[in-house]
């Protein structure tokens, strides 16, 4: 009960929170050490970020080089694959609604509603914005762009990290050079998550987020990991129609209603009174059965076949040489999160929207070739459709299942 009361109750202990934080804030005067106080966000400026960042380049100049080109390139490519993200979604709305991605914005107390959910988004957060916007930082150093003050905000439930350039030297940097800068913030999240997804390729948790990623997501999936052949029947609930079938406990079953079931996720929706047709696998031979759907205990309107099974994830790693049962299961979730967020974060952020880097990546690229006027014109079309799209995934979600929390 008493999560149950937290999670309801979210949104207000994030307020909670915030009007803590202002007061502690005010009470140790941390205005004097670049600070900027207001009722709905707290700013930290630092204007020695400058010195720190051309320190770091010093000893680490060749490899940032390499990371700065390769920045433009992951740029453009980041920023399709999010069209493509959103597009392909949409279309599996309609086309493919088992494909369709429900999306939500990630905001404390609204969305984030579970304990466990807003301390995984909280601890992961610093992490992903540091890193973006240190890359963003030591790329311009390297470009001879002077940063002015770097830092971050908090809107009371939101976050943002911030380098600021120097704005002079920042018009009169190569176009080039300017690509560089905006592509590298993204990137550097994006690598992250490469690196740790390669890591998280050993636990079987990391399958089921794989499973939704379009494009390139199922082909991971399908080299690292061996899928369950069924689920496991644990035991058998009396009077069920599975009893009244023959079903067995250590039966596997391998479909319900012609539909492949390799872990508890595939069970289809079934409806109290229908007939349900059962396969298993009983001391390796397949056996079909027929059986009536009875009705939840818990929710009249749900049907069950009548057994508790294994709920087991049913993704195995090829690579197994981290033995996740011995690792803490928050330590993997929270690994989980900061893979999810540093790579969402890294490819929605290349999307051509005013807030974004992807906004200020397309101007930099149409800039000068045209008039003023057709740059406002045509960034304002692109801002439109992005918006439009973007706001459609979102619409679609409420649609399907109205506002989910997480």
């Amino acid at each position: 009960m008493e999560l149950d009361f937290i999670t309801q109750n979210a949104i207000i202990y994030v307020l909670m929170a915030w009007v803590i934080i202002i007061v502690v804030a005010k009470a140790l005067k941390l205005e004097k050490y670049g600070f900027e106080l207001k009722a709905y966000s707290l700013v930290y400026k630092n204007r020695s970020v400058n010195d720190v960042l051309i320190k770091i380049l010093g000893r680490t100049k060749r490899g940032i080089k390499v990371f700065a080109n390769v920045s433009v390139i992951a740029g453009f490519l980041m920023m399709g694959y999010a069209f493509y993200f959103l597009l392909n979604n949409v279309s599996n709305y309609f086309v493919a609604p088992d494909g369709f991605s429900e999306l939500t914005l990630l905001i404390p107390g609204v969305t984030l509603t579970s304990a466990p959910a807003i301390t995984y988004f909280l601890l992961s957060i610093p992490i992903v914005l540091v890193m973006h916007e240190g890359a963003h930082g030591i790329v311009a150093a390297l470009e001879k762009i002077k940063i002015k003050t770097g830092g971050f905000a908090i809107f009371i439930a939101l976050f943002a990290g911030f380098v600021e350039p120097d704005e002079e030297d920042f018009d009169k940097a190569k176009k080039i050079s300017k690509l560089r800068v905006i592509g590298a913030g993204a990137t550097s999240n994006v690598l992250f998550a490469i690196v740790l997804g390669a890591i998280m390729l050993t636990n079987p948790i990391f399958g089921m987020v794989l499973e939704s990623i379009p494009l390139f997501g199922e082909v991971i999936l399908n080299i690292f990991y061996e899928l369950s052949q069924g689920v496991l029947i644990l035991s058998i609930i009396e009077n069920s129609g599975a009893e009244q079938a023959g079903l067995l406990a250590n039966d596997i079953i391998t479909s319900i209603n012609d539909v492949p079931i390799n872990g508890p996720a595939d069970f289809p929706i079934l409806n109290p009174g229908e007939m349900a047709s059962v396969t298993v696998l009983r001391d390796g031979q397949a056996l079909e059965f027929g059986l009536e759907v009875m009705s939840s205990p818990d929710d009249p309107e749900r049907g069950l076949i009548g057994i508790m099974r294994d709920n087991s994830i049913p993704y195995n790693p090829v690579m197994n040489f981290i033995d996740w049962s011995n690792v803490d299961f928050n330590i993997s979730m929270f690994l989980l999160w900061l893979w999810m967020i540093s790579f969402f974060i890294g490819i929605i952020n290349m999307l051509p929207l005013p807030i974004l880097d992807g906004g200020k990546f397309i101007h930099i690229i149409i800039d000068k070739r045209i008039s003023d006027k057709s740059v406002n014109i045509v960034m304002w079309i692109i801002y439109g459709f992005t918006f439009a799209l973007f706001a459609l995934n979102i619409a679609l979600s409420y649609i399907k299942s109205g506002w989910f929390t997480i």
